[in-house]
């Protein structure tokens, strides 16, 4: 094949599998509705089962209910028809994935599942096929043609599958009122289990780690605070206790561009008024974000009463990993 013939090629097998998805809307119907409340409203796990490549598909769509909440676990065919079937309950809902829906396999795996009495769930691409008759509901997956030229390898049908799941993982999450923070309970590990869940205040350098002069401190002695906390930078507050100014490095440089005078000056003299400043109990990610609109790399964490509680540093942020990739 010429290059130009693989890259058409490519664009063909695209094509056709969007076509699957597409004609997928239609079939988003009743059923779909029913099986997305049976799912939910299931008082065990959802448990898949499939032969193949639709045992493959059926392990991602079980990742993407348990990461949004809902509890499943993938039961393979020939495992359970030799002793797994003990881990299915009655109160269980069973997702059967099939493209035939006539694997001998999984016939007999749902003659076990009828004397159970648990609710099957099919999801087809044969809606009259043997194990199409005996499952409760049945979602249509059925496709047109495979990507594949012989029209026997599963792509155009496993990619329909696929989404079939997706779209069903989703529905659910929403009757779940599945949240962020949800999901952030779910996901601790990693960059995006810390956006979502790290607070302020358990990262900031606060008590005796938090670099804090008063406005009539004296510059020599502002510097060695900056210095002694080695965060390049230190609050100012007034005689109440309440941030008034921020002194950087930054600051200290262009200061000594201009005099060397100093002997007299007192920190109110040299700081910028009015910081930005950030509620401690928010998103470390926000402190991430805000800084990065403001071209900043540091956020002072104050309390409702404008006290300065705590100093966050962009460096411990890109640190943890929580700038987005």
């Amino acid at each position: 094949m010429s290059e130009e013939q693989i890259i058409a090629r490519g664009k063909e097998v695209l094509k056709i599998e969007a076509e699957a998805i597409l004609n997928l809307q239609e079939r988003i119907n009743g059923k779909f509705a029913k099986a997305a409340n049976t799912i939910y409203n299931a008082k065990g796990r959802i448990v898949f089962t499939g032969l193949g490549k639709s045992g493959l598909i059926a392990r991602k769509i079980v990742a993407t209910l348990n990461s949004t909440g809902t509890p499943s676990i993938f039961l393979h065919p020939t495992d359970a028809l030799h002793g797994d079937l003990g881990m299915v309950r009655k109160e269980d809902v069973i997702i059967i994935i099939s493209k035939s829906g006539n694997t001998d396999e999984l016939l007999n795996l749902v003659t076990m599942f009828k004397r159970m009495g648990v609710f099957l769930i099919g999801m087809l691409g044969g809606m009259d096929s043997a194990i199409g008759k005996r499952c409760d509901i049945i979602l249509d997956v059925s496709v047109k043609e495979e990507a594949c030229p012989n029209d026997l390898a599963p792509t155009s049908s496993t990619t329909a599958t696929l989404a079939m799941g997706d779209a069903l993982a989703v529905a659910v999450l929403q009757l779940r009122n599945f949240t962020v923070e949800d999901f952030a309970l779910l996901h601790p590990a990693g960059s995006l289990g810390k956006r979502l869940s790290l607070r302020i205040h358990e990262i900031m350098y606060s008590g005796e780690d938090l670099p804090l002069v008063k406005e009539n401190t004296s510059l020599k002695d502002t510097i060695i605070e900056i210095t002694t906390k080695r965060l390049g930078t230190t609050c100012v507050i007034n005689s109440e206790g309440k941030l008034t100014g921020i002194i950087t490095d930054g600051d200290l440089r262009r200061l000594l561009e201009h005099t060397l005078e100093i002997k007299n000056l007192i920190a109110k003299d040299v700081m910028t008024g009015n910081p930005k400043t950030i509620d401690p109990n928010l998103l470390a990610s926000i402190a991430l974000l805000q800084m990065e609109n403001y071209k900043i790399t540091s956020l002072i964490a104050v309390d409702e009463n404008g006290l300065p509680v705590g100093l966050v540093h962009l460096h411990d942020l890109v640190k943890l990993g929580l700038q987005r990739r």
